[in-house]
């Protein structure tokens, strides 16, 4: 793969990292939604994605008869119109994925056993009929049930909703009331995070010194790309 693919692959996987590293280096849970999160996700293989299957399946007959009927237009060349036709279609596609989702709070750098005694004190305040059920919480007053799944290894935890029966306003008020009572919280940092930011380094040096290697194999990658 020629440099230019490379960086169009692996830059934002490595922003991604660094970003999660960051987060989990913090001494301050960080709540985000699950479609926040899912976006946040599809947009660090957007470029993975383009030199993978939206250049296999690239139209290229296409194009050039386009392009012939352009040429005297003085306009970009086709190929660019594909790209931004593909990149649309890969974001409608994206958008329509996290529209079917269902309701999910993920939230960085704690433990279980530091969030639990945080959330038995505020879901009975947004709704006195709170029921626990081990991992599982019905809250039938705000129309939100929801399953806690964590990871101990990254200190990441996420409310999954369990159910079709689900209230977007309840959802939107507990991510609401929780952010701020994460924002009185103190944890210390997440080891994990450090090496999260050391691959996103390693990676953009990678990345970086390919370029220098090879400039001139980068303009003819994007030459190749959009032209």
């Amino acid at each position: 793969m020629d440099p230019f693919r490379l960086c169009l692959a692996l830059g934002p996987v490595a922003v991604y990292m660094l970003l999660l590293g960051a987060i989990n280096l913090s001494r301050r849970p960080f709540l985000a939604g699950g479609g926040h999160d899912a976006a946040a996700l599809g947009l660090a293989v957007a470029g993975l994605m383009m030199v993978g299957p939206l250049e296999l399946f690239f139209p290229d007959v296409a194009t050039a008869s386009i392009a012939a009927a352009i040429a005297k237009l003085g306009i970009p060349p086709a190929r660019v119109f594909v790209w931004l036709l593909l990149g649309s279609c890969y974001a409608m596609g994206l958008l329509l994925l996290l529209s079917l989702l269902k309701p999910r709070l993920i939230l960085y750098n704690i433990t279980s056993d530091q969030l639990r005694p945080l959330l038995a004190e505020l879901l009975p305040q947004l709704d006195p009929e709170t029921r626990w059920a081990g991992d599982s919480v019905a809250m039938p007053t705000l129309g939100v049930q929801f399953h806690i799944d964590g990871s101990a290894a990254m200190r990441n935890i996420s409310l999954s909703a369990v159910g079709s029966a689900q209230s977007s306003a309840g959802w939107r008020l507990l991510e609401s009331r929780l952010a701020d009572a994460l924002a009185l919280v103190e944890v210390g940092r997440n080891p994990r995070g450090l090496s999260l930011i050391t691959a996103g380094l390693a990676i953009l040096v990678f990345l970086m010194i390919a370029i220098a290697r090879h400039p001139s194999a980068v303009a003819q990658g994007l030459f190749d790309v959009l032209l």
